[in-house]
């Protein structure tokens, strides 16, 4: 059977747990080759087996080289602690996950695969770059291009929501989450990478240090009782990925960033992981 069939089958089977983009009207089902909804409106499925939910051009900076380095680091580990650990605090039992700013797809596979669950799983990023090689990942997982401002989801559809160094919307992911759901955020530390930062910077550049302060303070307005679960290791970098690492992370994109030449990269044999998870819960 075509992914692209099993796509649709997977979409028209969980249809409750998506909205009109267009109207936010209730999903009727699929029809051919589109979804529709109750209002008449029609989200054409991708060749890939995506949906595009945007309703505008909105584009992002991260190209489809990112997102190939991003998947070749993840793959060898570089997320996987992270994701153990998330996994640790979800329910045993099946859930409905979405996974906020998806990328390439690579954690939320890492994440099913760790759960070994029926797991109703949803990723999606407003990279099309990314949604595209999410695709081509295996396994029953479902990939969109969306706005987290403007999610094409129902109300208190999801258990769990998920988004690992993506922004936040409180407001639509309160909107999405079931009572009793849970919001499950990583967040850098100081130290988090704090090689390259060294290698990128000067000590006295802005971009050398972090402060996570003013985004662990703003989740906790909006979730009072929220738990906080440090977690910190050492990543040795595998034979010619320090240059993957260098590409994936928008460590890179400031204004004063050195150009890293294979001297530096050599040099690059482990990073410290320094994060944080933030879990806040919906209650009734």
């Amino acid at each position: 059977m075509k992914k692209i069939v099993i796509k649709k089958q997977w979409v028209n089977e969980h249809r409750r747990l998506f909205r009109c983009s267009v109207c936010q009207a209730p999903i009727k089902g699929v029809f051919e080759n589109s979804l529709i909804c109750e209002q008449g409106h029609a989200i054409d499925f991708n060749k890939h087996g995506y949906l595009y939910f945007l309703n505008n051009g909105n584009g992002t900076d991260y190209d489809r080289a990112m997102f190939e380095a991003r998947r070749r680091m993840l793959s060898a580990g570089l997320f996987l602690p992270m994701l153990k650990q998330i996994d640790a605090v979800m329910p045993d039992q099946p859930q409905t996950i979405l996974d906020v700013g998806t990328g390439e797809g690579t954690p939320l596979f890492q994440l099913e695969t760790l759960r070994d669950q029926k797991d109703a799983a949803i990723g999606f990023d407003i990279s099309k770059a990314g949604v595209q090689l999410a695709t081509q990942l295996p396994g029953k997982l479902f990939f969109c291009v969306a706005d987290l401002r403007r999610l094409p989801f129902a109300d208190e559809s999801f258990d769990q929501v998920m988004e690992l160094f993506s922004p936040s919307d409180y407001q639509e992911f309160d909107r999405v989450l079931k009572p009793g759901g849970q919001l499950l955020k990583i967040i850098p530390n100081a130290n988090y990478l704090i090689e390259l930062r060294h290698l990128l910077y000067d000590q006295n550049d802005q971009h050398a240090a972090y402060d996570n302060t003013p985004v662990v303070e703003r989740f906790m307005q909006h979730y009072q009782q929220t738990r906080i679960v440090p977690l910190q290791y050492q990543f040795e970098i595998p034979l010619g990925l320090a240059k993957d690492l260098v590409e994936m992370s928008p460590l890179h994109w400031g204004r004063n960033a050195k150009q890293l030449d294979e001297s530096d990269l050599s040099s690059l044999k482990q990073v410290t992981v320094d994060v944080s998870l933030l879990i806040g819960k919906k209650f009734d």
